[in-house]
């Protein structure tokens, strides 16, 4: 049975999202979304089912010039700093099935960065 491209993600994401909810005791969950030109990331208490944070690149007064990186970048600060708004210091990262590589990373780094443990 073949799969298309968006199948098979999704599978590997539920492959991650199992293996982080039964490791990470509790904890939230930082969940990313990459598409082809946009980011979004957002902080989710999955034992109430709620968004606590979020940020993405479609945000009206989202501005950002440069490389997808660059944004990926800015998208992962503001996402800390609403965290901290929020009083969440401690997350578990997840990837969404996508290599942790480019955008991705380039969002974790920043979020780190922005005061996220992870």
């Amino acid at each position: 049975m073949a799969f298309t491209r968006v199948e098979k993600r999704q599978r590997r994401a539920g492959r991650t999202r199992r293996q982080l909810t039964r490791k990470s005791g509790g904890k939230l969950r930082l969940s990313v979304f990459r598409s082809a030109k946009n980011i979004a990331a957002q902080i989710i208490d999955d034992r109430a089912g709620k968004t606590l944070a979020s940020a993405s690149t479609l945000e009206k007064d989202f501005s950002a010039e440069g490389a997808k990186t660059s944004a990926a970048t800015k998208v992962g600060s503001l996402l800390a700093e609403r965290a901290k708004q929020v009083g969440i210091e401690e997350v578990v990262f997840d990837r969404g099935g996508y290599i942790f590589h480019g955008r991705v990373k380039a969002l974790a780094d920043a979020a780190r960065e922005g005061g996220l443990k992870f």
